[in-house]
């Protein structure tokens, strides 16, 4: 792994998908310019040193027999001032592969070598153009999917969570400062220059920020990932005609067979910029068929995944007591909407629950619907300042999170200060493993960036 993160070669990579009509080759490294100015002959500014950094060059490169291979746009970016921190140039040719691959190669032959997966965000990382949250942020945004999940990832890369773990370390230093002193001091019984009260305050107001980041990501992941909704309901009440609704296609078979989805059936829908998986599942009911049992019981489990439940009964097809029961006790802590299937047939007999009426196989309802859903999913969204989306973050602040409670306890029971000062050096450091400050291998690492796109 080594290898892989050496900064003392100069790298370059197609940064661009094939098939384009334009594509761009990436240099980064100290000797950038030296292998460019070999193969690129520029129609004005020949001298290197005029070369001034974020400017733009229009030129010729020219393989070892002074052929012309392309007219291209060279971007011209100096160390530090540069997406990694280096020197730094951008090669904007035609999109022939042919192309692109000869000037690779000429690169290669100029002393470049290929970069690794997500090579120029480590080295922007290594080279303290961003700390590692902002970087992996950098992988999110590539693979956004929805405008909830761009603004997320922008959000991110542009610094808001560093902002937010950095003000958590200012005060954790605080705290560990003042117990230190008192360390040093500990001849001087009298002396006491951590107040204890004022400590016990400053600890409830970090142990409520770390959980609201904990707590976060559950919604975070469920923006990222595509926000769970569980369409329930007794058999032939609509669920996979609701399901066809949504999406705007019939992703679902319908009948008026009772049983007829034995499994549960998923589909993606963005709404107001926001991903939507919605999960058809088998009807509830009391059946001997094995096979719909099995499918049965997935219904339930898919409550327990969900994150918004679509419990929908329509007055012909409704769930007895015990079966409410059930679902209303699996619904616990999740957003639930009853939905009253079928309204436009109005000889059948009013509902008496609370909820709302719709007709899934008439679209009536379904716009108002949408929209109950994405206003769930935006206030939620509004509630946090910032969302976690990554496992590691929240990984490691969970255990920032365990260590401040430590420190609670501690403060509470009045222990010495060297005890609570090792409990708040475990939070410094937990919070440090999102930033960077602690990684430390080159595996770590590796394992970090090997999941980024060639060219970033």
């Amino acid at each position: 792994m080594k290898q892989y993160l050496s900064s003392e070669d100069t790298i370059c990579a197609i940064a661009t998908a094939p098939g384009g009509a334009l594509g761009i080759i990436r240099i980064s490294g100290q000797e950038t310019f030296r292998c460019l100015e070999k193969i690129f002959s520029p129609v004005r500014e020949k001298n290197l040193a005029n070369w001034r950094s974020h400017s733009i060059l229009f030129g010729h490169i020219k393989n070892a027999q002074d052929e012309i291979l392309d007219e291209v746009l060279v971007s011209i970016f100096r160390g530090p001032h540069s997406y990694t921190g280096e020197d730094s140039a951008e090669i904007s040719c035609h999109g022939s592969s042919y192309i692109l691959q000869q000037v690779l190669e000429l690169l290669m032959q100029n002393g470049c070598r290929l970069a690794h997966p997500g090579e120029y965000t480590q080295r922007a990382f290594l080279n303290g153009r961003m700390d590692l949250s902002q970087a992996e942020a950098v992988a999110d945004l590539i693979a956004s999917s929805s405008a909830a999940n761009h603004k997320i990832a922008m959000s991110q890369m542009r610094g808001d969570f560093s902002k937010e773990l950095g003000h958590l370390r200012d005060q954790l230093l605080h705290i560990t400062s003042l117990f230190e002193l008192e360390l040093d001091f500990s001849d001087h019984e009298e002396l006491e220059f951590a107040d204890r009260s004022e400590l016990s305050h400053l600890t409830d107001q970090i142990i409520t920020t770390l959980s609201k980041l904990v707590n976060s990501f559950h919604t975070g992941n469920s923006i990222k990932n595509g926000v769970p909704v569980a369409i329930i309901g007794p058999t032939n009440a609509g669920k996979s005609t609701l399901l066809n609704a949504l999406l705007h296609e019939d992703r679902a078979i319908v009948s008026d067979i009772h049983g007829t989805t034995r499994d549960t059936i998923e589909d993606t829908i963005t709404l107001g910029g926001i991903l939507f998986r919605f999960i058809d599942t088998a009807g509830i009911r009391e059946t001997s068929d094995q096979i719909e049992s099995l499918g049965i019981e997935r219904s339930f489990q898919m409550i327990d995944r969900a994150d918004i439940v679509l419990l929908i009964t329509s007055p012909d097809s409704q769930l007895s007591e015990a079966e409410k029961k059930q679902v209303y006790e699996r619904c616990e802590g999740k957003t639930l909407i009853l939905l009253h299937n079928k309204s436009d047939l109005t000889t059948l007999p009013e509902q008496e629950e609370k909820g709302m009426s719709i007709a899934a196989k008439t679209g009536k309802g379904i716009p108002e619907l949408e929209e109950i859903l994405i206003s769930t999913m935006t206030q939620r969204i509004q509630e946090n300042v910032v969302l976690i989306t990554n496992a590691r973050h929240w990984e490691a602040l969970s255990r920032a999170l365990e260590s401040m409670q430590r420190v609670k306890e501690g403060l509470a029971l009045n222990l010495s200060g060297d005890l609570v000062s090792q409990d708040l050096r475990e939070t410094l450091f937990h919070i440090a493993e999102v930033t960077g400050g602690q990684i430390t291998t080159d595996e770590v690492l590796g394992n970090i960036f090997k999941h980024f796109c060639v060219g970033k």
